[in-house]
């Protein structure tokens, strides 16, 4: 299966990175603006919608339009695993994994790692996935990263950003 992989270095301790990526409002101010994402519905593990924390077994209804140019495309994630669980912030290293339980690929499970190294946190997104099409879409798997790597630049950039700016 694909794998594609980004680390960057952000001077801000683990707690605070961590506490940003772990909201809603987190993934809306890290997504960039030419993938239309709007979210839909958001609910937490017991039913609770719009929780302040997205804990395992959370689940993201969005859509997406990249460019605005094909077609708006569903997107369903859900929080699968979350360590640690809760609001408890984390020590040396703390990571969540979600998944793509329907959306635009045939597999998506992308892992959010932090990793404490001083008063700063090294953040890593490890996305492994396969492209619709069946045997056309695995040849093309690889190709795909040329994609994700403007997406992810950009929010790894949006995220030293703001704790540059803080």
């Amino acid at each position: 299966m694909p794998t594609y992989r980004r680390r960057t270095r952000i001077a801000a301790p683990i707690e605070d990175v961590w506490a940003f990526h772990s909201t809603v409002d987190g993934l809306l101010e890290l997504t960039p603006g030419w993938m239309n994402m709007r979210i839909e519905a958001v609910e937490g593990p017991d039913g609770e919608r719009d929780p302040e924390v997205l804990t395992a077994g959370s689940r993201i209804r969005m859509s997406i339009r990249p460019f605005g140019v094909i077609p708006r495309q569903r997107w369903v994630s859900r929080i699968v695993e979350r360590e640690p669980d809760g609001e408890t912030s984390p020590t040396g290293s703390a990571y969540f994994v979600d998944d793509m339980v329907d959306g635009p690929f045939r597999t998506w499970e992308h892992t959010h790692a932090f990793h404490a190294d001083g008063e700063e946190t090294v953040l890593e997104d490890t996305v492994e996935y396969r492209l619709p099409l069946g045997a056309l879409g695995d040849a093309a798997g690889p190709f795909a990263k040329l994609g994700f790597e403007g997406m992810f630049r950009d929010r790894h950039r949006r995220t030293a950003d703001r704790f540059d700016a803080a």
